[in-house]
Order: structure tokens, then sequence, then C-alpha cells
């Protein structure tokens, strides 16, 4: 019997995405008949979120903090499935993603990761500031977009840190790509099963902003700065 999936999706006023996001998550579980889940952990919503979330059959969670550890945290801990997976509400997994987790998950090879990341559209200054903050990925070693692991690993490492207000994910995935190290379990990419996100901060910030404000990159990455962001994300309005 195929382990249940639980996915989580973070949503502060995500009408505008996500329902293409609830229908990505669909058609993934189509392809593998998978036993799902979806939970949308509604934060500060003020539009139709809630609306579209209780129509589509998803599971409602709240949380108000600004803080994406916690408003993840606290899907989780809503969470029934043995398998977790988080997707931010203006992206759209690949109809093999959960395919490919469940597969990579019951090998006992791998202890969870992430997945390769497209923009929804290209603009020379998307690609100028993707390779701005490549230095900063390279470094941590793990890759992003979604992430999934077992629910028993995820509470092992203590899920996301709330310490963090930015690259909350970042700290999650080298927390639990140290965590397999230890029980002989790699880091796995969905390579093939690639994520689309929307370009909504370049369209609100500009195509070029990571490239011109090399120094807000650095407060960013550094994770702690409470200016920072709710600029970029707590406080933003699209």
């Amino acid at each position: 019997m195929k382990p249940r999936i639980s996915l989580i999706i973070p949503a502060h006023n995500e009408a505008d995405f996500l329902p293409s996001c609830l229908a990505a998550a669909r058609r993934a579980q189509d392809e593998c008949h998978a036993d799902l889940e979806i939970i949308v952990v509604l934060n500060r919503c003020t539009d139709a979120t809630e609306e579209i979330a209780h129509r589509h059959g998803c599971l409602i969670v709240r949380e108000d903090a600004k803080n994406l550890s916690m408003i993840r945290n606290a899907g989780a801990a809503a969470a029934t499935g043995e398998i977790l997976v988080t997707c931010d509400a203006d992206s759209r997994m690949h109809p093999q993603t959960f395919r490919e987790i469940q597969r990579r998950l019951t090998t006992g090879r791998i202890v969870g990761g992430g997945a390769m990341v497209y923009p929804e559209r290209w603009s020379l200054g998307i690609i100028a500031s993707g390779l701005s903050i490549l230095p900063y990925l390279i470094f941590s070693g793990v890759s992003f977009g979604l992430f999934w692991c077992w629910k028993r690993d995820f509470m092992e490492i203590g899920g996301f840190n709330p310490e963090f207000v930015s690259v909350e994910d970042v700290d999650f995935a080298k927390r639990l790509k140290a965590h397999g190290r230890h029980s002989g379990r790699a880091w796995g990419t969905l390579w093939r099963a690639a994520i689309v996100t929307s370009c909504r901060k370049f369209d609100i910030f500009g195509d070029w902003y990571l490239l011109r404000n090399p120094n807000f990159v650095r407060k960013v990455f550094r994770g702690r700065d409470r200016k920072v962001a709710d600029h970029f994300w707590y406080d933003v309005r699209s």
C-alpha cells in the first residue's frame, strides 16, 4: 500500500494563484493514484483564498504569524500523511512529482529533497538576478522549490526553525540533509519533475532587483532581518 501524502500550502491572499497550484497537485495525484490530503494554511487572508480552498476539498489550518516556519509547521502538525510535501501557492508542480517522491522515499536510500525550479517567464534581468544568488544556493548544497520527506524525519529535526524569518527553507534543507547522512540516506532533487513558479516578486520589484541590491540579498540569506523579510514577503502587496 502506498504511503499517504500530505501537501502543505502556505497561503496569504493567494486567490489568484491557488487554483492553478491545486489543479497541478490533483493532476500529480491522478498520475500515481496517491492517497492525498491538501492542507492550506491561511495566513492573514482577506481575499477569497479560504473559499477556494474549501471548494477544492482542502483541510484548512490558520496561522497568522509573519513567519513561514510557523506557517509550514502548523500545516505539518495537522497532517495525517506519512509523507510531507510543501509547495508555495504560486507554484505549479509537475505531473510526476508525487510519483517520483514516493518512488525515491520508499527505496530507503533518500531522506528527502527539493526540486528544480523554473520561472513562469524569462528575461535578461531574471537570469542575471538568478545568477546573483547562485553562489548562496551552491554553498548550501541543497535544492529548493518544494520540499518532501517522511513526516517522522520532519519531526525528528524539529521541522522549520521559527528563528529564521527568511531562508527558513535553506536552513530546513541543510538540517534534513545532515539528518540523512547520519542514517546513510542521501539528499534528492527532482530534476525532471520540476516546478514552475510565478514571477510576481519580479513583477513587483523589477527583474533586476536582486542584482542591483546585493546588500539586500546578503541580509536575506542571513535569515534573521525582520525589516527585510517584511519588505519582500510578509507586508508586500501584489
